[in-house]
């Protein structure tokens, strides 16, 4: 046989679209020749699959050799198309069997003496690979991650010459059992490590009842980064379908992550717009997209440069960021909960008028204007982290942990479920009219905040969201007088 097809599968943001490995096997000049959009590193696999194919103890062929990528209009980039490609010339000159890969698919990178090395981005290769109905055929390094797709046929090789043994059925390769990876339950931090401030514990827990973004402003060393490394850990576990949506990012991305546990990111202020929202050539995750389902952080928040920040403001509201490139568009998921802290001016100690600031009016003014009103408006809790008196850190009475706060947020969150079919932070206006009608009083006290708040119509919808949040944390079927006024607390201008 001169002709042979091989599937594999390519990377597109997180997709991973079918790739056929065509390769032909005809009369002339020895030649290696790759068509279909390849970059690069796939270019390059010719000089790999040539001397990996020789040291398995084969015989690469000296005839013409034509292989073509299809679809031709899709760029081909990276490694992981080295095996399939090599199977493809052996099968073409007869050397492997015909017809026995209908079923399967390769993806790998060949060393020179013929071994397997791992690739990037393989649960979303294996995802798309299972839902074609097809098994894959991958580097044993990779195969752990794989088998966290539950019941999805693997085969684990070292060598190329494992492969070519397997499809000839001279020493067929096991199967890896699939299994089901343990859930991580435990975090690093507890929310029993804080030492008082209350105010800031209870709007902690709001925001992760409800998915609410929170800014904490105060001086240094008052607990913000404290309380906001927390906030992962009183979050209700992710789900098996959202856990393998949280690793096929991280893979992709080529970055560890403890699988069972929801992100958190937090970025240092030097960081640019395309490392926060993702991009470059080949786009890649950000942080928001690694953030997702889970905790972005952003500490120092007025060091950021203000044009970084201002990429938050389209992903805060739809929840996705879309990376549009002259050839193609990529969207990546971004349902991240933001969490933000700040000092209150250059030296951090403009609080309840503390003598040790020595900042001027105007810079205060300049230090807090490095937030635009847009994000700010679009940041549903804002709270003052007050500093610490003697007694409150000497205090050795037990407080809540956060196991005990997750359940009452756990409580919440199901009533919001089975009410909404979401959590309150994505209650559209017209589903406020539904699901957090206000009564005489409670309009009433909404005509008065706006008023005296200048509330835009996001925050206006936004104080509604909370005091949701806050009624559900109560187990209140509407929102009371109460409810509102706590939820008004969050959004008043404070220091």
């Amino acid at each position: 046989m001169s002709f042979a097809k091989i599937y594999t599968r390519g990377l597109l943001g997180l997709h991973a679209p079918l790739i056929e490995v065509e390769v032909h096997v005809s009369q002339g000049l020895p030649s290696l020749t790759i068509v279909g959009l390849a970059e690069a590193a796939v270019r390059e696999s010719k000089d790999r699959v040539r001397s990996a194919i020789i040291n398995s103890g084969f015989q690469f062929p000296t005839k013409r050799l034509t292989i073509n990528l299809a679809p031709a209009d899709l760029p081909k980039d990276g490694s992981r198309l080295d095996l399939p490609i090599a199977l493809g010339i052996l099968m073409a000159s007869g050397q492997t069997p015909e017809h026995v890969t209908d079923q399967l698919e390769f993806i790998g990178e060949l060393a020179l003496d013929g071994q397997l090395r791992p690739i990037t981005g393989v649960l979303s290769i294996a995802i798309a690979c299972q839902q074609s109905g097809h098994q894959l055929v991958l580097p044993e390094h990779n195969a752990q991650e794989a088998s966290q797709l539950p019941q999805f046929e693997i085969f684990a090789a070292k060598h190329l010459k494992d492969v070519c043994e397997h499809l000839s059925n001279q020493q067929p390769i096991q199967q890896y059992q699939s299994h089901t990876p343990a859930t991580l339950d435990q975090y690093k931090f507890d929310l029993a490590d804080i030492k008082g401030q209350s105010r800031p514990r209870r709007a902690l827990e709001i925001a992760a009842a409800g998915g609410h973004s929170l800014l904490f402003k105060g001086p240094p060393g008052t607990g913000k980064t404290l309380l906001a490394s927390r906030l992962a850990s009183i979050l209700p576990p992710l789900a098996m379908q959202e856990n393998l949506e949280v690793a096929r990012i991280y893979s992709v991305a080529n970055t560890s992550h403890s699988f069972g546990q929801r992100p958190f990111r937090a970025p240092h202020h030097t960081a640019s717009a395309i490392a926060l929202v993702g991009g470059g050539s080949h786009p890649k995750p950000g942080e928001i997209t690694l953030a997702h389902l889970g905790v972005l952080f952003l500490d120092e928040l007025p060091e950021f440069d203000r044009k970084v920040l201002e990429v938050l403001r389209q992903p805060l509201e739809s929840k996705e960021i879309v990376i549009s490139r002259a050839s193609r568009q990529m969207t990546f998921p971004a349902n991240f909960q933001l969490i933000a802290a700040m000092n209150p001016c250059p030296c951090g100690y403009a609080f309840n008028q503390d003598t040790r600031c020595q900042c001027s009016a105007d810079a205060i003014k300049r230090y807090q204007n490095r937030i635009s009103g847009p994000l700010l408006d679009r940041i549903d809790l804002h709270l003052d982290v007050p500093p610490l008196q003697a007694h409150e850190l000497q205090d050795t009475s037990p407080v809540e942990n956060s196991q005990t706060v997750r359940e009452r947020v756990i409580q919440a969150y199901g009533q919001q479920i089975q009410r909404q079919n979401c959590l309150n932070h994505a209650l559209s206006p017209k589903q406020l009219e539904q699901f957090a009608p206000l009564n005489t009083q409670t309009q009433s006290i909404m005509e008065m905040a706006q008023q005296r708040l200048n509330l835009s119509a996001r925050g206006y919808h936004r104080v509604l969201r909370v005091a949701r949040t806050i009624a559900d944390l109560s187990q209140h079927t509407d929102i009371q007088s109460q409810h509102l006024t706590e939820a008004l607390s969050y959004r008043a201008p404070q220091s």
